[in-house]
């Protein structure tokens, strides 16, 4: 009874450890949008060049996992996340040098940086929450962990947000004459100001690692077999698992795209001030964060893959709404987006990997790779945007279909909602 007690703390302590990971990489993925924003200014970009900031970031996720997969195949779980923390710890650090440089390609390449080390961490994380206590509570227990995700998701968008942008929005020709140094020094600040909220995500992710490190994990049975390939490129033959790859990247893809250009949405389109855009996707993130908490608790009465197909119709209608009105509306229908699509990414993956049993490890890192969808379907979604916007301009409203573009993230939704319908159904040898 006692070394059942033991056993049963010890996972309780693994899954709070695994779920502080959660938190961070949401910090990480969920300054992206605004560190697109600022970008923008720093480097002079237009939406569409500065969008290939989230392609540089996902682009990693799409190179890491097979080698991953193999890493922790050949080593643990717990090693994975050990080198994932400081690999992004090493990333955020170099935040430092890349702002000296004010280099666009040097940014870039410190996001694929910080990516490939959070990419550790999810290839580990979602499959071991997935497997460690009762099979029957994986999809739960995963929706659980994916909540804190949420949260940090909202940390990131609602304040760290306000600490890269500083609500000025200047170009040579508008820069006020008494502004302290000039044009460079206006520069100077705004690049600066993307520093400070990596340096103090790499300083809480070098702490974590060490923590990690003189922490005792678990082990779940197929660490302690160590038996089959390092990686089973057979296992994309389940039906299940490659149908679950296919609606991950359409997902992602969809996910991305709405967040990536929310504040450009706001601030370009909508004439919104950076305050008060930032305020507004803190509240999209907390209705993400909602989401999640409301998601995991409904699965305790509702089967997931139903729930996912209610909320993929749900958000194919909100972003039919903002295909067809834009402006306000067309937020408030982002902020809805947000709640339903938050327990899709879980469902999905732990739907996906069910019934994998050694091959777990393999499967994870295919669809970790499906998230190459944000590399993908945010830069596609901001061209047709900037298209819209510059050749069906209605002046006589001051309007232009700009909006149109939401009709991207609408069919990615259609095909989770299908994976929820039909997609996710085990198909046994």
């Amino acid at each position: 009874m006692k070394q059942y007690g033991e056993k049963k703390l010890s996972i309780v302590v693994a899954l709070a450890m695994v779920f502080s990971l959660f938190f961070l990489w949401a910090i990480s993925n969920n300054l992206l949008p605004t560190m697109i924003k600022q970008i923008m200014k720093t480097c002079q970009l237009n939406a569409f060049q500065a969008s290939f900031t989230e392609t540089s970031y996902w682009l990693a996720y799409f190179i890491s996992p097979i080698p991953i997969a193999i890493f922790m195949k050949q080593f643990s779980y717990k090693s994975g996340v050990v080198f994932g923390l400081l690999l992004a710890a090493f990333g955020g650090f170099m935040f430092i040098p890349a702002t000296i440089a004010q280099s666009y390609w040097i940014y870039l390449m410190v996001f694929f940086i910080i990516a490939a080390g959070m990419c550790f961490l999810e290839t580990a994380a979602n499959p071991y929450v997935a497997v460690l206590g009762d099979p029957a509570r994986s999809t739960r227990r995963l929706n659980m962990a994916q909540a804190f995700n949420g949260l940090g998701a909202f940390v990131a968008a609602m304040f760290l947000s306000k600490l890269v942008l500083s609500g000025d929005v200047y170009t040579p020709d508008t820069l006020p004459a008494d502004y302290a140094g000039g044009w460079d020094g206006y520069i100077a600040t705004e690049t600066n100001n993307m520093k400070l909220p990596y340096i103090i995500l790499a300083s809480l992710l070098l702490i974590i690692a060490i923590v990690f490190i003189f922490t005792r994990l678990p082990k779940i049975q197929e660490e302690e077999t160590h038996q089959g390939k390092l990686i089973n490129f057979s296992v994309m033959k389940r039906a299940h698992l490659r149908n679950g790859v296919i609606a991950q990247f359409f997902y992602n893809g969809g996910q991305t795209a709405v967040n990536s250009m929310f504040l450009i949405y706001c601030c370009i389109y909508n004439g919104m001030t950076e305050e008060k855009a930032t305020t507004f996707f803190g509240y999209y993130m907390l209705s993400f964060l909602l989401g999640r908490w409301i998601g995991t608790l409904l699965m305790s009465k509702f089967r997931p893959q139903n729930m996912l197909v209610v909320y993929g119709i749900a958000n194919v209608v909100l972003c039919l709404v903002i295909a067809l009105f834009g402006g306000m509306a067309g937020v408030y229908a982002m902020i809805g987006v947000s709640f339903f699509m938050s327990i899709m990414y879980p469902t999905q993956f732990s739907l996906a990997i069910e019934d994998l049993k050694e091959d777990t490890k393999s499967g994870s890192a295919f669809l970790v790779m499906a998230i190459v969808g944000n590399a993908i379907l945010p830069p596609v979604t901001a061209y047709v945007m900037k298209t819209m916007s510059d050749r069906f301009d209605i002046g006589m409203t001051g309007s232009n279909l700009y909006h149109i573009a939401y009709l991207i993230p609408m069919v990615c939704f259609a095909v989770c909602a299908w994976y929820g319908w039909k997609g996710y159904k085990v198909r046994r040898a």
